[in-house]
């Protein structure tokens, strides 16, 4: 089916790719809504996100969430012209009933379906707080799943400058607080706790040295954490959970935004956004900003609301794809995996 492209199109963009199910409208790049409902309480009693409970909480609530979306958008659903999903990556039950969702709408109103990859969802999260952003810049995607250092060279392409080589940023937080026996979920936890802390304990810092590409690297930081609290603990000593929090927090952190300016020096950006769950932490925030300004480098956050998991960057990539005319068919179905590219 040939579809139109249209100026400033209304999209509707759904994400249940893991504990919550969510639904928003944009129009053009002016985002209209965003309904999230999530199951995160639920999960929490579990320690986690359990994919069974994640994917029946995304079947009672996709149509809710949908229906409010569009309401608090004030448009119907005959003014939509596009629905945008996220198709991975993430739990597959989860992801299927957020896409089968979509798919039997997109055919109901006869519009375009958009499959959206969810990491760059997050990637598209920094158009929601400045809609006059235009490529090139870098990129700091940390979330659960990725960590990397992108160079974004127009709207639909960038390359990887550097990535973690074994576990991510948002991992390593959540790994972090089930050993400091927070509850979930486990990065803000940290945060909070790090927030009364001090940073005096040497943890490693998550950077490959000696590395010809640049590479980050959370394992051997997990492990030390754990090392120094097991070796407390087999002492007899109490351990100082803030001081713990607050020295991990900076040694994951702090390599991130160190290689980010570096990256928009070599390259000639001004501009660093940054995405992903991770993007949310306060000191991330604050110390990647005073680093832009100290180098006179544009800094473009994304509302913290629109860091974690969401659809309002969904709809936003859905309006990059739409205008490029990336339509999927109607059997698309989920993945579970997906390459950042």
């Amino acid at each position: 089916m040939n579809f139109t492209i249209k100026q400033n199109p209304v999209i509707l963009g759904i994400e249940s790719s893991c504990d919550e199910t969510a639904a928003a409208v944009i129009r053009g790049r002016k985002l209209l809504s965003s309904v999230i409902i999530s199951s995160a309480t639920e999960q929490a009693k579990y320690g986690g996100v359990v994919p069974e409970i994640a994917s029946r909480a995304h079947t009672e609530a996709v149509d809710e969430a949908v229906g409010k979306a569009l309401s608090e958008a004030g448009v119907t659903a005959k003014q939509i012209d596009a629905v945008a999903v996220t198709y991975g990556a993430g739990l597959l039950g989860a992801l299927l009933v957020g896409l089968s969702f979509a798919k039997s709408l997109a055919y109901t109103l006869g519009v375009p379906l958009i499959a959206v990859n969810h990491i760059r969802g997050h990637l598209a999260a920094a158009y929601l707080s400045d809609e006059t952003l235009k490529p090139p810049y870098i990129t700091l995607l940390a979330s659960g799943g990725h960590t990397a250092i992108l160079h974004t060279q127009s709207y639909t392409e960038f390359s990887v400058l550097g990535a973690t080589c074994d576990d991510a940023a948002g991992e390593a937080f959540d790994k972090v607080a089930r050993i400091l026996s927070l509850p979930y979920p486990g990065g803000p936890n940290v945060q909070r706790l790090a927030e009364s802390g001090k940073a005096s304990i040497a943890f490693p810092q998550a950077l490959v040295k000696n590395s010809v590409k640049l590479q980050f690297s959370y394992s051997g930081l997990k492990t030390a954490v754990i090392n120094y609290c097991h070796t407390a603990s087999q002492r007899g000593e109490e351990v100082n959970a803030a001081d713990v929090a607050a020295s991990f927090q900076c040694a994951a952190v702090d390599p991130l935004v160190k290689k980010a300016v570096e990256c928009a020096l070599k390259t000639g950006a001004r501009i660093i956004t940054a995405g992903g769950g991770v993007a949310a932490n306060d000191y991330l925030r604050t110390t990647l900003t005073a680093e832009c300004e100290k180098h006179g480098i544009k800094c473009v956050l994304p509302e913290k609301k629109y860091c974690t998991d969401n659809a309002a960057m969904i709809a936003a990539e859905g309006l990059i794809q739409y205008n490029a005319g990336n339509f999927a068919p109607l059997d698309l179905n989920a993945q579970a995996q997906i390459p950042l590219k």
